[in-house]
C-alpha cells in the first residue's frame, strides 16, 4: 500500500519541499519538488515570520502543482547554533527471575541515561541509543537475551524551544502539520554517507548558506553533532566588503567565478566583470580561500577528540551548496591530511532527479531517507513503549514547541 511522504528543508538561502510516495515494493518515488528563495531566515533561524512564512508557502505551492495534490503534513529539518548534543550513559539491573531483557528494560535504561538536568528553555529533539552492553559485552539488540546488568550509551540532542517554536509557527501557518522534527546533519548523513564510512568513523560537514552542520558517525551510529553559524553567506559578505560590491553581486560572482584551485599566473591576473562591475580574479579567489580555510579549521576544532585521525579514519565528506566550490576537496585535504570527498544525494525514482542530484539538496533528500530508515529503529521502538505512544509523544513534544 502506498502512503504519502514529504519533507520541508527551510534553509537560509532556499526552501525546498519534496513530496512523494512510499511503499514496500517500489520504495520511495518523488512526485513533486518545490524550491523557492528563502527570506526572513538568518543562520537557519526565523528572523521575520511573515517573510519566512511566504517563502515556505511558495515552495509548498510549487511542489503541490508538480505532484498534483495538496500537502497536508511533512517532516521538517531543524538546525541552528541553538542545537547542542551530548553522549550520556545509563545502567540498570535486570530484576526478573528469568534474567531476560524485555522492551520495558530498554525504556528503563534509556530513562536513566536521560536523567540529565536541562534548562527550562530547552527540550530534547532526538534520543539515539549508540550502543548496549549486557554484562560487559556489547550487543546490538539485547531484547530476548539473558543477563544481569544492562548499559546504554545514548546520543542526546536538545534544541531551544523558542527557536523551534518560531519555525513550527511558520509551517503551521501555511496549513502544514508536522510529522516529526529531524536534526539536519543527521538527514544529510543519511543521504550521502556509506555504511562502511559510518562504521569506520567519518565526519560530514554540510556547508550551506547560513550554517555548517556537522555530524560524526562511528561504529555505525551517531557519535557527535554540532552546528557552526558560519557558511556561504559569510564568504559572500567578505567578498562584498573586500571588493566593494553589493551582497547580491558578490554572491553572483562567487558562484560564477569563485575557485579554491591555485590558478596560473596569467589566469590569476585577469579582470572579471558582472553587471558593469570589474574586479580582480586573484582578489576574489584569495578572499574565498581565506574564509573557507577558516571554516575547515573550525570544523576540525568542533571534533570531540584531538586525535581525529583515529576518530574519523574514513575522512571527511563535504556536502551542501558551498561544497560545489572548485578546489574545496584539495584545500580540505591539505589542512586535515585526511581523505575527503564530495557527498551527492542518491538518484531517486520519480521527477526532478537531475535537480536533486546536487550536494545543495543533501538535507532535503536526507530528511525522507532518515525517516524511512529510522521508523522502526531502537530509538523509535523506545518511544513507542512510552504510555503516550509514538503519535502522542511527538504531539506533546510539538505542543511544547508551539
Amino acid at each position: 500500500m502506498k502512503r504519502k511522504i514529504a519533507a520541508i528543508d527551510v534553509g537560509t538561502t532556499k526552501v525546498c519541499t519534496i513530496m512523494g510516495t512510499l511503499d514496500s515494493s517500489s520504495g520511495l518515488r518523488i512526485l513533486g519538488v518545490g524550491i523557492a528563495p528563502s527570506h526572513g531566515i538568518e543562520k537557519a533561524l526565523v528572523a521575520n515570520v511573515t517573510q519566512a512564512k511566504e517563502s515556505i508557502r511558495q515552495s509548498v505551492k510549487k511542489a503541490e502543482m508538480m505532484a498534483g495534490y495538496r500537502l497536508d503534513s511533512a517532516y521538517i529539518g531543524v538546525t541552528g547554533k541553538h542545537i547542542s548534543s551530548m553522549n550520556n550513559r545509563g545502567t540498570i539491573a535486570i530484576t526478573k527471575s528469568d534474567q531476560l531483557v524485555r522492551p520495558d528494560d530498554l525504556k528503563r535504561v534509556l530513562d536513566v541515561a536521560l536523567n540529565i538536568k536541562a534548562p527550562a528553555d530547552r527540550k530534547m529533539l532526538h534520543v539515539i541509543p549508540r550502543a548496549y552492553m549486557l554484562d560487559g559485552h556489547e550487543v546490538k539488540n539485547p531484547v530476548g537475551m539473558h543477563g544481569y546488568e544492562l548499559n546504554v550509551e545514548a546520543h542526546v540532542i536538545t534544541a531551544a524551544v523558542a527557536s523551534v517554536q518560531n519555525l513550527t509557527k511558520c509551517i503551521n501557518a501555511v496549513g502544514i502539520e508536522i510529522d516529526d522534527l529531524v536534526l539536519e546533519p543527521l538527514a544529510s548523513a543519511e543521504a550521502v554517507l556509506t555504511e562502511e564510512e559510518k562504521q569506520a568513523g567519518v565526519l560530514i560537514a554540510d556547508i550551506g548558506g547560513g550554517t555548517t552542520d556537522i555530524a560524526v558517525m562511528k561504529d555505525g551510529s551517531i557519535y557527535h553533532t554540532s552546528v557552526l553559524p558560519v557558511a556561504g553567506h559569510q564568504i559572500t559578505r567578505d567578498i562584498a566588503a573586500g571588493l566593494g560590491l553589493s551582497f547580491e553581486l558578490a554572491e553572483e560572482m562567487k558562484k560564477k567565478y569563485g575557485s579554491l584551485v591555485p590558478a596560473e599566473e596569467e589566469e590569476a591576473d585577469k579582470i572579471i566583470g558582472e553587471n558593469g562591475h570589474s574586479v580582480s580574479y586573484r582578489d576574489l579567489c584569495e578572499i574565498i580561500r581565506a574564509r573557507v580555510e577558516e571554516m575547515i579549521r573550525l570544523v576540525v576544532l568542533e571534533l570531540p577528540r584531538t586525535d581525529y585521525a583515529r576518530l574519523i579514519p574514513a575522512g571527511i565528506v563535504l556536502t551542501g551548496g558551498c561544497s560545489n566550490l572548485p578546489g574545496i576537496v584539495e584545500l580540505t585535504q591539505s589542512i586535515t591530511r585526511l581523505p575527503v570527498r564530495i557527498g551527492i544525494p542518491p538518484t531517486l525514482n520519480g521527477v526532478s532527479n537531475a535537480l536533486l542530484n546536487d550536494p545543495a539538496y543533501a538535507t532535503s533528500v536526507g530528511l525522507l531517507l532518515w525517516k524511512m530508515k529510522n521508523e522502526n529503529s531502537a530509538s523509535q521502538k523506545w518511544v513507542e513503549t512510552r504510555q503516550t505512544g509514538i503519535k502522542g509523544f511527538f504531539a506533546s513534544l510539538l505542543r511544547l514547541f508551539r
